[in-house]
């Protein structure tokens, strides 16, 4: 676990691909309480230590994932994140299609697919469909592939994934979505780039940036 920013109030680490944020129906031990473990190690606590999960990332993704540490922080950022209100997260990602355009804004309107787990785009409002909106911007290239810049502006179900999948451009090893086969590790290239917020508590202009994963592509890029 590589921890990116800590104070009183929040902690933000870095996520690896193949952890899970919080506690699901695998029975995997979640990020939660590796972080939780970390804190009373630290602080050498002798009781409970309190975490409060304000955001996830998929399994496969990787990057930054902000916990509160106080339930004071919690509330707020749960506020914050709700209403998309003093806060920004980046993601990069990997695609195998050059997109129809340099940069862009995707409207769509997403439904899901509980029993297998996915999204699915419609250029219209269907029954039980959600707006979707997200920003990208073609960042670099190289002789197979695309870096793609995204910022959401909502926070819908498998998001970009569905998204960039909808205008032909899956993500590098995202099976789900149409890519043509998975990455070695069995993650899917994109990456929770960058986090900025307001602090919950001091006010403070908040900006993490998580470091991309150790694999050749992403140092390449």
């Amino acid at each position: 676990m590589v921890v990116l920013y800590e104070d009183n109030h929040i902690i933000v680490v870095n996520k690896a691909s193949g952890e899970i944020v919080q506690g699901d129906k695998t029975g995997d031990r979640p990020l939660c309480d590796i972080v939780k473990e970390w804190l009373k190690a630290k602080y050498q606590k002798p009781g409970n230590v309190f975490l409060g999960v304000v955001h996830r990332l998929d399994r496969p993704v990787t990057g930054v994932v902000l916990f509160a540490k106080t339930s004071k922080a919690l509330s707020r950022c749960n506020r914050m994140f709700a209403g998309h209100e003093n806060v920004s997260k980046t993601y990069w990602a990997i695609v195998q299609n050059r997109p129809p355009h340099e940069s862009g804004t995707l409207t769509h309107w997403l439904t899901r697919n509980e029993k297998s787990n996915t999204a699915r785009a419609y250029e219209r409002e269907v029954p039980g469909s959600k707006l979707a909106v997200l920003d990208y911007r073609l960042v670099s290239s190289s002789d197979r592939y695309f870096l793609l810049e995204v910022t959401l502006r909502t926070g819908r179900h498998h998001q970009i994934r569905c998204q960039l999948a909808k205008i032909g451009c899956p993500i590098r090893g995202d099976l789900k979505y149409g890519a043509p086969r998975s990455n070695p590790d069995g993650s899917i290239s994109l990456h929770a780039r960058s986090l900025s917020f307001i602090h919950p508590v001091s006010s403070k202009f908040i900006e993490v940036v998580a470091p991309v994963p150790d694999d050749n592509l992403w140092k390449a890029f």
